[in-house]
């Protein structure tokens, strides 16, 4: 018989955890948020998964998302939206416990098998793709869509997009396109295909045997990525670092995937001008760090864009009101200035983002 633990009460947890064999079981159960991830889930997360590393009876973590639309939609935008008013101190303190949740599971001592069927969004992109073996389906859409709220990729992403090949992941951050399976495996943001009819049978061999023989029993071949296929002008047309210039060569691409580029360029221009300037410098300037000093830098703009009108006005267009018209400030690229965007990343001092890392007994 499972071993459970939950947080809420019995019938209104938020976030489950079973042992299953030598399995470790995360269930993240808020179906009709599509498991968006509260306060409370990633503290709970932190907790369990610091426990289960050390717990020789636990030999592999799986985390996948109550109900059929998807692993998790990100964190719950609504609940920022509610706290920017009041200076955003309960979101400062969300990131910061969601931040060492996405650097633990990077470094976990065993192998974290990240079930990513359906919509895998901003946050839950944390929880599944900095996992050691990430498994997509036929019904995975993935994506970073921060930009079209006036925010910029986290939770890691910055750092997992600017290791993508050539500049497909900075078109992916820029634009916030949603993925397929055979795009987020073209990206490096998963492992293994596995159909979504296999995942049950998969989640039972994975009781008792190793990640690594359960996995590679049920992988197919996956369909192929409509990214890969776009990498001529993409490359091409991202290898900038001025966001108005990407726009231009999109704008006046002329070959294979012009109406692509052209769709693309509309896609950039509809999102806010300073997320999208302050996405790119990010994705510039994390090449070359470890993931804990991406997550920092993610910190910093973080909690810039909670001072910025952007951001509100993003969740509240997308979200509250849904009017899909948001009225950004400053409205166009040219009006961001080089030197607004270098302020998202300048030194927080006393509060810098502490991940608290602690090695496990079996690191």
């Amino acid at each position: 018989m499972a071993d459970t633990t939950e947080t809420g009460t019995e019938n209104n947890a938020e976030v489950l955890f079973e042992r299953r064999g030598q399995l470790g079981v995360v269930t993240l159960n808020r179906p009709r948020a599509v498991n968006a991830l509260t306060a409370g889930m990633v503290e709970a997360l932190l907790d369990q998964l610091t426990a289960w590393a050390d717990d020789d009876g636990v030999a592999t973590v799986v985390v996948r998302g109550a109900g059929d639309r998807g692993l998790c939609a990100g964190g719950d935008i609504v609940a920022i939206y509610e706290d920017i008013p009041a200076g955003g101190g309960r979101t400062a303190g969300f990131w910061q416990t969601e931040y060492r949740v996405n650097s633990l599971i990077a470094r976990y001592p065993k192998p974290y098998v990240a079930l990513m069927d359906g919509l895998v969004l901003g946050g839950g992109v944390g929880i599944s793709a900095h996992g050691s073996v990430r498994v997509v389906t036929e019904r995975t859409r993935m994506g970073m869509p921060e930009t079209t709220i006036g925010f910029a990729p986290d939770v890691g992403g910055t750092f997992l997009l600017s290791r993508s090949p050539g500049e497909a992941g900075t078109h992916a951050a820029l634009t916030g396109a949603h993925l397929s399976a055979g795009d987020a495996l073209h990206l490096g943001l998963a492992d293994h295909y596995v159909p979504s009819a296999s995942l049950a049978e998969l989640l039972a061999a994975l009781e008792s045997e190793s990640a690594d023989a359960a996995v590679v029993r049920f992988t197919e071949d996956a369909p192929p990525s409509a990214l890969a296929r776009q990498r001529g002008w993409i490359d091409s047309c991202y290898a900038s670092d001025d966001a108005g210039e990407i726009v231009r060569r999109l704008r006046n691409f002329d070959g294979e995937g012009d109406e692509e580029a052209a769709n693309a360029a509309e896609t950039i221009e509809a999102k806010s001008p300073t997320s999208v300037k302050v996405t790119l410098a990010s994705l510039r300037r994390v090449r070359g760090m470890t993931l804990d000093e991406a997550l920092a830098q993610e910190y910093r703009a973080g909690l810039r864009f909670l001072a910025t009108p952007d951001f509100r006005e993003g969740i509240r267009a997308q979200v509250v009101d849904k009017d899909r018209t948001p009225r950004w400030r400053p409205a166009t690229l040219a009006e961001v200035h080089p030197e607004e965007v270098e302020r998202f990343f300048e030194p927080l001092g006393s509060r810098e983002l502490d991940l608290g890392v602690k090695e496990t007994g079996h690191a």
